[in-house]
């Protein structure tokens, strides 16, 4: 029985061996140093900029920070994620696009689950997140009516549903699921919090391994995480 039964188990070691390499190379074709530079884009050309608020801290320092900055020059089309219950983010999105104005082009505020309230327990954690990613991988799809296609850019500074809307957004690329030319390419930026001092948190040691940018605040944190990739740029809030 074992003699008839061994070529069937060759041929699917082999299948097994070749899916493994498959699932592999694959994988380390995502690796943001394997990434090709974005493709050039056309001036004027809608872009999707795709924010997270982390609640709290988090929300404030992403709004101050894109107070310095001349978001709405670039990015036509705004996302902007905030976890279940978290009014205090959705409010400040608001806002902020009532700030810039209705020229600055269009926006929407959408609610995910959240990937770990607090206190919640580490035994139900695995589901909550499971369901938080579901949200996340709907999300990044193009929206029902065409305007708001594939990110063009994703930019996060933490805590955990920032981390699973990152991973969300790698699943989608290694099932080859995102836009094309030089549109929807999912670019990630992490920025590490100003109360990050001595060294990265675990939002950032993670996404270290699979964003495009790691920016940290304190010139002490240059060279930290996953190959040393972190990058000071000076204070950005």
């Amino acid at each position: 029985m074992a003699l008839l039964n061994a070529p069937l188990l060759a041929t699917l070691a082999t299948i097994a061996l070749f899916a493994f390499q498959y699932l592999t190379l694959r994988l380390l074709s995502l690796a943001p140093h394997r990434r090709p530079p974005p493709t050039p884009r056309e001036r004027g050309t809608p872009a999707h900029l795709l924010i997270v608020l982390g609640s709290g801290g988090h929300t404030a320092e992403m709004i101050s920070m894109l107070r310095r900055s001349n978001v709405s020059k670039y990015f036509t089309h705004r996302t902007w994620l905030v976890s279940s219950g978290d009014g205090f983010s959705a409010a400040f999105a608001k806002e902020f696009e009532q700030e810039i104005g209705e020229k600055a082009g269009t926006y929407r505020v959408v609610e995910v689950r959240r990937a770990r309230k607090v206190h919640q327990s580490l035994l139900s954690a695995p589901w909550s997140c499971l369901l938080c990613l579901g949200d996340c991988l709907k999300l990044l799809r193009p929206s029902p009516d065409g305007q708001y296609g594939y990110p063009d850019l994703i930019l996060t500074n933490g805590p955990a549903t920032a981390t699973i809307l990152v991973f969300a957004s790698v699943l989608l690329r290694f099932l080859g699921l995102q836009g094309g030319q030089g549109r929807g390419e999912m670019r990630t930026i992490y920025v590490e919090s100003w109360a990050r001092v001595k060294k990265l948190s675990l939002s950032g040691r993670l996404l270290c391994w699979v964003v495009d940018r790691v920016l940290v605040q304190w010139e002490q944190l240059q060279g930290a995480g996953a190959g040393g990739r972190a990058e000071f740029k000076g204070v950005l809030v």
